[in-house]
């Protein structure tokens, strides 16, 4: 019998391990959100990890992957405000509102600075965007773009979004650079889109960084290459503790019977005022125990990890 060839031959087994805490990786362009995820996952052979919201392929810039216990406030990264820049090409509308699109229509590059800032503060605060056909919102559980691929329009009811903060960086000729921070669920390219046709020449992204969600900033993130190049010792390092999630709402701490009784779900009176989100922690420094609310005088717990992980989290 011929020996099997080494293409079909099984990779060797992965020993997977336990792993609680959240990487910031920098994806680069072009893999999908998933596909950088499983690359990281396999570099730290970590059991459970999940990201937390999806980053276009031509997209680079932030992605929090969480592991373990930390996928349990997921949520709270994909709830929180983002932060992005992009750069526009001015004059030119295409069919996915970027750059991979076939061109519909060039129109001349022709406002003012004055005209330029009408536009940008007609952006500001809460409107509605109609999400673009190019898109992974689900419609009867297809994703968007699978329809756009089939020629295949499908009407999609217009989301309120707020944008906080939209500034021109620069603007020269027909390209312009935008910073901006907005609420979750915003598209920055019909964003980009919208501020072409008030501009009245139309607009396209040609590129695209996440810089910030919630708390946490790109500057802390760590590319695909500079993990690969790391010891397992190093990369474990970078990890953060899952209440890195929470970065910014209160704390409160229990002493270890108090602990104790917390994990198994159970309410704690409490002298705070009603708080909508606290981190609950233990006498030990890093002892995580989850998160909880105030209401009434009691501490009443939402998400909560497990006694192992909190252990694996103090060893």
């Amino acid at each position: 019998m011929n020996a099997p060839r080494p293409s079909q031959q099984q990779r060797p087994r992965i020993a997977r391990r336990a792993l609680h805490g959240v990487l910031l990786l920098d994806k680069p362009l072009g893999l999908s959100s998933n596909d950088a995820l499983q690359k990281v996952k396999r570099l730290f052979r970590a059991e459970k990890a999940g990201h937390t919201g999806t980053l276009d392929p031509l997209a680079t810039g932030l992605l929090p992957l969480c592991f373990g216990a930390a996928t349990k406030f997921s949520q709270l990264s994909l709830d929180a405000d983002k932060g992005y820049r992009a750069v526009l090409k001015l004059g030119v509308r295409t069919s996915t509102g970027d750059a991979e699109g076939e061109v519909l229509a060039t129109r001349p590059v022709a406002f003012d600075a004055a005209q330029l800032e009408a536009a940008r503060a007609a952006l500001l605060g809460e409107i509605e965007q109609v999400p673009p056909m190019h898109s992974a919102l689900k419609h009867q559980g297809r994703a968007l773009y699978d329809y756009a691929r089939d020629g295949i329009e499908i009407e999609r009811a217009p989301r309120r979004v707020r944008i906080h903060r939209l500034d021109i960086l620069r603007w020269q000729a027909d390209e312009m650079e935008i910073d901006v921070l907005c609420s979750k669920g915003t598209y920055i390219r019909t964003l980009a889109e919208d501020l072409g046709e008030r501009l009245g020449c139309g607009a396209h992204l040609t590129a695209l960084r996440r810089t910030q969600s919630g708390a946490l900033g790109v500057p802390q993130a760590h590319t695909l290459e500079s993990l690969q190049q790391m010891g397992e010792s190093e990369r474990d390092a970078q990890l953060l503790a899952p209440d890195v999630l929470l970065a910014g709402e209160p704390e409160v701490r229990l002493n270890e019977a108090e602990a104790g009784r917390f994990l198994t779900g159970l309410r704690r009176r409490i002298n705070l005022p009603d708080t909508p989100l606290v981190r609950v922690f233990g006498p030990q420094p890093r002892a995580f125990l989850g998160s909880a609310h105030v209401c009434a005088g009691e501490l009443i717990p939402n998400r909560l990890l497990s006694p192992p992980e909190v252990e694996a989290l103090l060893a």
